[in-house]
């Protein structure tokens, strides 16, 4: 954890997605001599603004205190830009995280093959069955399935990874121990036994909508291909999938072909127009990298058993029953919806309500809006039908 307390400082003072971070290293032998440089030193760099300077003079170096004292409380492991082991793949885009926050053990991710698995958080049962297919297939032979822990697409692509007993990563938008999708917990704690969950945001950060598109950057940069199942024409997905091409125009994009359906257009134009080469099988990632990370002979494709992928999916058609336990029965969790035609304020409180109860103070908390701004636009938001209220003055997803 070299010059731990600088960086959480710079954190502090400057925020996280910067390019920043790095120049300061292409700049000056480490943070601490830029920090003991003060004022002066910070304006003749010429990379921060009159405002950025007047936050990191405002930012104590005790800022920093808390944060250390919160991840030994949760055990996180800290690795700053420094330090020996940040992974080089990381560094090496223009804007990486100056500290990575780990829960678990970060597998070696320079030196063995690793596939992001992306796709939409409303997932059919086919795009279900095929995350968790690629995701078990894929670590069955030693590869780092990468994901962001979502609903849909990414934890079905975990679990098949945890299925085959393998290795998988777990980027996050919030803090690690922010109470992000409180079903997908166990999953979470599973993967730390097996691999990490990881974020650049310290503990106790909300997920908004602005932590997302920057968390993409480091599923894709942590990935030497990806993978792209079911995704709309707007989804998510294709920005992480731009991420990617400017961080390396020469990584390997694969997608999955869909039905011809509003849901898989994303998917299927990445096809259509090559950016995406057409995949049908594990086996068709494994080829493109010539098979220089696996040594053994491939197995056949396992397909995972239906009860199995009805239990862990969000959306789709699943059978009458499930060992008992008919379709209406399961919990069919509410997701924030693509493509909505929101303000910037009714955006930030619709993304700061989740599928469980959320309280104005919280969402005031989470968006930085004051109070009499946010019951105006919960009222909107709840006349279009896309939150509901509750008892307690809270507020969750429809």
């Amino acid at each position: 954890m070299t010059n731990l307390r600088y960086w959480l400082w710079f954190t502090q003072a400057i925020g996280y997605c910067t390019p920043k971070a790095k120049q300061i290293l292409e700049l000056y032998d480490n943070i601490e001599e830029f920090y003991l440089g003060g004022e002066t030193e910070w304006r003749l760099s010429g990379l921060f603004s009159n405002k950025e300077i007047e936050s990191l003079n405002k930012t104590p170096l005790d800022a920093a205190d808390d944060i250390i004292t919160k991840c030994s409380r949760y055990c996180y492991e800290m690795i700053t830009l420094e330090d020996y082991d940040y992974p080089k793949c990381l560094y090496s885009i223009d804007d990486p995280p100056a500290v990575l926050y780990v829960s678990g053990m970060l597998p070696d991710v320079d030196d063995r093959l690793t596939i992001g698995i992306v796709g939409t958080r409303k997932a059919s049962m086919y795009g279900v069955k095929a995350s968790y297919t690629f995701g078990y297939n894929l670590a069955k032979v030693g590869v780092t399935v990468i994901s962001g822990g979502a609903l849909g697409i990414d934890c079905s692509s975990h679990k098949g990874a945890l299925a085959a007993d393998g290795v998988t990563i777990c980027v996050l938008g919030c803090g690690i121990n922010y109470d992000y999708l409180r079903e997908n917990a166990k999953m979470r704690s599973d993967i730390t036994f097996k691999g990490a969950v990881v974020s650049e945001y310290p503990p106790d950060t909300p997920a908004n909508a602005f932590n997302f598109p920057q968390r993409n950057r480091i599923i894709s940069a942590l990935s030497n291909g990806l993978l792209v199942i079911e995704a709309a024409k707007k989804s998510g997905s294709l920005i992480t999938v731009n991420s990617a091409l400017e961080q390396d125009p020469k990584k390997k994009i694969f997608a999955l072909a869909g039905p011809a359906d509003p849901h898989f257009q994303g998917t299927n134009e990445l096809i259509k127009n090559k950016i995406a080469g057409l995949v049908t099988d594990y086996k068709d990632i494994i080829g493109a990298f010539d098979n220089i990370y696996v040594t053994e002979e491939l197995e056949p494709s396992v397909q995972p058993k239906d009860d199995v992928i009805n239990m862990i999916a969000v959306k789709g058609k699943a059978p009458d029953n499930i060992n008992g336990l008919r379709t209406k029965d399961l919990r069919e969790v509410p997701v924030h919806k693509d493509g909505l035609n929101l303000s910037a304020d009714e955006a930030k409180v619709y993304y700061a309500v989740g599928a469980d109860p959320v309280q104005l103070e919280e969402i005031a908390d989470i968006t930085s809006l004051p109070m009499h701004k946010i019951m105006s636009v919960t009222t909107t938001l709840e006349l279009k039908g896309l939150i509901e209220c509750t008892q307690g003055r809270s507020y969750r997803l429809l």
